[in-house]
């Protein structure tokens, strides 16, 4: 997380209200990722295309647990 306190400063203006909590889930997938040892790139390369079609039952199925459990 120590890019993430670095970084502070310069997301003082990070573009509107609603950008702070969306910035902060993407860093909290980021750095799920990074604990397991799941390839983030990879990981989001496999879960952002098909994301805007699934159903919102769906979507505990690819956290990045789930998705190390299946591409293991």
């Amino acid at each position: 997380m120590r890019p993430v306190a670095l970084g502070r400063k310069n997301w003082i203006h990070i573009g509107s209200p609603k950008a702070g909590p969306k910035v902060a889930a993407i860093f909290s997938v980021v750095e799920s990722c990074r604990r397991l040892k799941v390839p983030v790139r990879e990981y989001f390369s496999t879960i952002l295309p098909g994301l805007a079609d699934l159903p919102i039952r769906c979507l505990a199925d690819l956290t990045p647990a789930e998705w190390v459990g299946r591409h293991s």
